[in-house]
């Protein structure tokens, strides 16, 4: 009996098995739900979403402080000519209007 050199077939399914494996699992960290490209994804999500939560509490400051302004405690006289002017589109006697 003369025994050859050349690895079995067994070997060669065992290899390819493990290669294919070794290529999904490597797309899947890459490309997967939970891969490197999605995180990126909701990173720059995270950024975009932070920059719209700043703004937007800048704006619940700047309205607080005119409703602060306006209350019954404290009361912004150029600020209530300001807003009669622009919400009731009211003038004073001494104004003219021009379109």
């Amino acid at each position: 009996m003369s025994r050859s050199n050349r690895p079995g077939l067994g070997a060669f399914i065992f290899f390819t098995i493990a290669f294919m494996l070794g290529v999904y699992f490597t797309f899947a960290a890459v490309q997967g739900d939970y891969g490197l490209f999605r995180r990126v994804e909701i990173a720059a999500e995270r950024d975009v979403l932070s920059r719209d939560l700043a703004q937007l509490n800048a704006e619940i400051e700047q309205m607080e402080n005119l409703t602060r302004r306006l209350s019954d405690t404290y009361l912004d006289l150029d600020l209530l000519d300001q807003q009669a002017r622009s919400v009731l589109g009211m003038i004073r006697a001494d104004e003219i209007v021009i379109r």
